[in-house]
């Protein structure tokens, strides 16, 4: 893999337990690295659940492995291209031994 293949800046995002003015529990996402990926679309679906359409899109994310991309977790999320995407994996990627992280993720499309 090339430097020219890292073509798209994603932002991974880690979820913080906060409360609002009523002391109620809320959940805030923030900003905790902005990396170069490439992304790699491996399949879309639609499903129908409770009369409701929905549409998806899973796709896998290369990054170069650094310190802050070790401590990525499937728990935190990714912010790419205005949407929103869920991490459901991350291993060691095919393109050098400790040299990039593959990321899988799920984005709704609706």
């Amino acid at each position: 893999m090339e430097a020219g293949d890292l073509d798209r800046r994603i932002t991974f995002q880690r979820s913080e337990d906060s409360t609002n003015q009523f002391n109620e529990p809320i959940e805030i996402w923030g900003d905790i690295s902005t990396v170069w990926a490439r992304r790699r679309d491996a399949s879309d679906g639609e499903k129908v659940a409770a009369g409701q359409a929905g549409a998806t899109l899973l796709s896998r994310f290369v990054i170069r492995s650094s310190v802050s991309a070790r401590n990525i977790a499937p728990t935190d999320r990714i912010n790419h291209d205005g949407k929103i995407w869920n991490i459901i994996g991350i291993k060691q990627a095919d393109e050098g031994r400790n040299r990039f992280i593959e990321i899988t993720a799920i984005t709704s499309l609706d």
